[in-house]
């Protein structure tokens, strides 16, 4: 018994001193430890399956995962320590980091959020005591971005318990001085937004983009149907990750927020996200609901099944907003060859598309209550999946099509929007202590907050 509680009070103790500091979001003087939180007992059905591979909860205490709340207002350090106990999560210093990246290079730069740069990494067996030797992507922490150091807490928190094979992996983190980075799982054919809008080769085939759309639908309902409650509040196509076989992965926690529990049925909120997916009904009152994302989910479903995005100031005035221009034709079968990306050139079943557009059509609906749960979507857009064909439709799909796909071409190179042979644009090389701002060309997305006094 002894041991047993000297073996607690380590874990705690060590849980505490790698990251219970950070949890004020104070400049310590502290530098983060080459260790990791230590792991709890792992779970197995019957079967002897792994319950975290499988998609579960970590199990903290009694199976329970502590929700960003209950981090946020702990009574104790005993509270704090053992909320990731069982996350494994490995902390890096900034020095590790660095030369997992080769200095931040820029040809392992991959891209840019509201959160900061993200740049590919890789790291050895020996880097770290049970990390196997992997590609990452490591993120930091920009000072003159949208979000901080409460959004780096919210996805260590959250990722950091959660394991779901549609949601990304979170490998660890850093919290050093002022410095605060994440490490992840490398994601090899990158985000979901590029595939659509970069027009990087190949050209997602309908197939591909149904089993997307599959895979983000059951991580959102894996965080909504969680014993706590997760609502992920910023679900769009630059936050969906594919791995090489274009498995969909959910990223970027920063902007969840643990679900109503409970007599209650909203959590309010200052109204933040990208603009073009965002409920109407959040926009207006700050309220979050689980059907807020599930507004958002159809918004994106849209976008894959057009090709277009959620708002693009290229088109003209009454096409600029895609869910005001086509939520109307999505129950109408005759109008389906108008709403087909047409890059797809007709090859996509047509009973299978149309069910698909009448699944975006309900998650579209104004009223919050008339948009079915995304455990209703999963099990409306799964058996889609054994009515792919991927051979030409209709040649009259394709007529229209080929008409947007001319429009489409025009406004681009209006739009002065540059490709490179390879589809990877060139960019400065970048610090962990100062960040260029600028965006590439072609990046339409708009990050936005409404203030509303005394929400969080």
């Amino acid at each position: 018994m002894a041991r047993t509680s000297k073996k607690k009070q380590q874990q705690q103790s060590a849980w505490v001193s790698l990251f219970g500091s950070c949890l004020g979001g104070s400049s310590g003087k502290k530098k983060a430890g080459s260790g990791k939180v230590r792991p709890g007992p792992r779970s197995t059905n019957k079967h002897g399956e792994d319950d975290l591979e499988r998609g579960s909860v970590a199990s903290a205490v009694a199976g329970q995962r502590m929700s960003f709340t209950d981090v946020m207002s702990a009574a104790s350090d005993q509270e704090l320590s053992v909320s990731l106990v069982g996350s494994n999560l490995h902390v890096f210093t900034v020095g590790e980091l660095k030369a997992a990246t080769q200095g931040f290079l820029d040809s392992n730069f991959l891209g840019e959020g509201g959160f900061g740069p993200v740049y590919k990494g890789s790291v050895d067996d020996k880097a770290k005591p049970g990390l196997k030797a992997q590609s990452i992507a490591v993120k930091l922490w920009d000072p003159e971005g949208t979000q901080g150091h409460k959004e780096w807490l919210s996805e260590v928190i959250f990722l950091g318990q959660f394991r779901h094979t549609n949601l990304v992996k979170l490998v660890g983190y850093c919290c050093e001085e002022d410095h605060r980075l994440l490490v992840y799982e490398y994601m090899a054919k990158g985000s979901l937004e590029n595939h659509l809008f970069k027009k990087f080769p190949p050209v997602l085939s309908w197939s591909t983009r149904l089993n997307i759309a599959v895979g983000a639908a059951k991580g959102l309902a894996f965080l909504h149907d969680a014993e706590k409650p997760v609502i992920y509040r910023d679900f769009k196509t630059s936050n969906i990750l594919l791995d090489p076989d274009y498995k969909a992965k959910l990223s970027d926690f920063g902007l969840a927020k643990d679900g109503p529990e409970g007599d209650d049925t909203h959590v309010s909120t200052r109204v933040m996200g990208t603009h073009g997916y965002a409920a109407p009904e959040y926009i207006l009152t700050g309220h979050l609901t689980a059907k807020s994302d599930v507004y958002s989910f159809g918004v994106v479903l849209l976008e894959i099944l057009s090709g277009r995005r959620a708002v693009d100031k290229t088109r003209p005035n009454r096409e600029r907003h895609l869910v005001e221009h086509m939520r109307s034709w999505l129950k109408d079968p005759q109008k389906l060859g108008r709403i087909m990306d047409p890059a797809l050139e007709g090859k996509y079943s047509t009973s299978g598309a149309h069910k698909a557009a009448l699944v975006a059509y309900q998650c579209l609906s104004g009223s919050p209550k008339s948009r079915p749960d995304m455990s209703k979507v999963v099990e409306d857009l799964e058996p889609l999946l054994s009515l792919i064909d991927d051979g030409p439709s209709e040649p009259a799909m394709s007529v229209a099509s080929q008409e947007d796909a001319r429009k489409e071409r025009t406004a681009r190179r209006k739009n002065g929007e540059r490709e490179s042979s390879n589809g990877v644009h060139r960019h400065k090389a970048r610090s962990p202590k100062k960040t260029d701002r600028r965006r590439g060309p072609g990046k339409s997305e708009e990050f936005w907050e409404w203030h509303m006094p005394g929400k969080v």
